[in-house]
């Protein structure tokens, strides 16, 4: 299997591992980020609603989308056994697009580690790209690493 999904490219190895790129500060995020959209808007937000990145939103755009995903994302939890039981719809990103059918903002769920936060694109979403695998070390460097303390 795993032989076949590099044959696809869908996945591939690097035989030199850099950790450069997984210290990038809060004000590096947005030149990340921005290289996941077609139109260069995007952000992160946790689940509470609170952005601590973003890339070409307005500030006061950038707040309300932060509280809109976290509404999206509580809202998948409500409906998530309707969508992949009923459905069969295994994808708990959610959308909204044009009449065309192509995206116009879309919301991507991401789980690090306990850690939920919330990926929110504008226009077309380009997550095949090392700019997102980036994303992902980088978060996971910061978030997936943590302990559960009681």
């Amino acid at each position: 299997m795993l032989y076949r999904l590099q044959r696809l490219e869908f996945l591939y190895g690097d035989e030199n591992i850099s950790n450069e790129d997984i210290h990038l500060t809060d004000e590096q995020l947005p030149e990340l980020l921005e290289q996941l959209s077609n139109s260069g808007k995007a952000l992160l937000a946790d689940e509470n609603g609170l952005y601590f990145a973003n890339a070409n939103f307005h500030h006061e755009a950038a707040e309300e989308l932060g509280l809109l995903a976290s509404e999206v994302a509580k809202m998948e939890d409500g409906h998530r056994l309707l969508i992949r039981n009923n459905l069969h719809i295994n994808n708990s990103a959610w959308g909204i697009c044009d009449p065309s059918g192509q995206s116009e903002l879309t919301f991507f769920p991401l789980y690090i580690g306990e850690t939920k936060l919330i990926l929110v694109i504008g226009g077309m979403p380009d997550l095949n790209k090392e700019a997102f695998v980036t994303l992902v070390k980088v978060l996971y460097h910061r978030y997936g690493s943590r302990q559960q303390t009681i």
